[in-house]
């Protein structure tokens, strides 16, 4: 196989959601088949669910076989010093017409154990609310294993929570044991390890079309769960053409980058960069090739690409491992 260094895009990997809805169709061209569609999966390399290339001499080849062989080139010399060849991070796009269930995810150590993973931090831009949308994000104040449990079993877990309303653009950073839900209403961008290990608390007694209840991990999360009131919520710049820091933590860093007009990038070879279009169109220009892009569209450029060209009127979430 040989490697041409392009802008590397991958085939959806959709996902029906008892919660899911149709958004991802309507508002980011992706082709669901369903209208209970959840998520998006935009470059994964989860096990049973790994992204194949759409675009250019790679299409058809899977993102983990190109690691393998190019692990450098793609990941980046300092990305593959920290992780070897395994790709570190999960992009989805999230549509949830009805809540999800309240969840936990347990951290590097735990998930080590447990599951021979990593743990699963992660993060949420808003890019559209419907009116009256709110998140689940944490305890309303400090707590405790003992007066959570109390409120599990009696159906009062939604007093203990911070449920917080919200627009889009909002962030959010949600370290692993923060009990949390994304609400009816949104959609989302989602930034996260590679991990597909979630704890699920409470699933508002919901049924399936068979009229099974989903399974719930109440033991396994009580030592999962950080009891402690946390702050979630990031405040950001939007100046144009730059990249404003809106999360900086030791598992990605991801900014804000307004585009507007032509903007030159030139960074190192240490880490891959993604970009996610939440809004408008944009070009890209490498080697004197245009590569076009519009909203919903995710895009890897591979460590060993240094030097390119951006132009259009997009907002792009902007990722890295620094």
């Amino acid at each position: 196989m040989k490697f041409d260094i392009y802008p590397l895009q991958f085939e959806p990997i959709l996902k029906e959601r008892i919660w899911g809805g149709e958004k991802l169709n309507s508002e980011l061209n992706k082709p669901i088949i369903s209208n209970i569609t959840g998520e998006s999966w935009e470059i994964s390399t989860v096990e049973g669910d790994v992204s194949v290339i759409s675009n250019g001499t790679l299409k058809g080849i899977s993102l983990s076989e190109v690691i393998d062989t190019f692990p450098k080139e793609v990941l980046g010399t300092a990305v593959f010093d920290q992780f070897g060849k395994q790709f570190p991070l999960l992009f989805k796009y999230l549509d949830a017409k009805t809540d999800l269930s309240i969840q936990v995810h347990p951290n590097d150590e735990l998930a080590k154990i447990r599951h021979n993973s990593f743990g699963k931090t992660e993060m949420w831009y808003i890019m559209q609310a419907d009116e009256g949308s709110r998140i689940i994000v944490g305890f309303k104040n400090n707590s405790n294993a003992k007066e959570y449990v109390s409120h599990l079993e009696n159906n009062t877990l939604l007093a203990l929570l911070e449920e917080v309303k919200v627009k889009t653009g909002d962030v959010f950073f949600l370290e692993t044991g923060t009990v949390h839900a994304i609400g009816a209403g949104l959609l989302v961008a989602e930034i996260q390890q590679t991990s597909d290990i979630t704890y699920r608390l409470y699933d508002f007694d919901r049924v399936d079309s068979e009229g099974n209840k989903r399974e719930l991990h109440v033991e396994l999360a009580l030592d999962a769960i950080n009891y402690n009131k946390v702050e979630t919520q990031k405040q950001y710049n939007k100046k144009e053409n730059i990249s404003n820091e809106m999360v900086n933590c030791p598992y990605f860093t991801t900014n804000y980058l307004k585009l507007s007009g032509e903007l030159t990038i030139s960074k190192s070879n240490a880490s891959f960069t993604v970009y996610m279009c939440t809004e408008g169109e944009f070009k890209l220009e490498f080697n004197q090739v245009h590569y076009h892009y519009s909203k919903g569209d995710t895009v890897l450029i591979p460590a060993a690409m240094t030097d390119f060209n951006l132009s259009g009127n997009a907002t792009l979430l902007e990722i890295y491992i620094s």
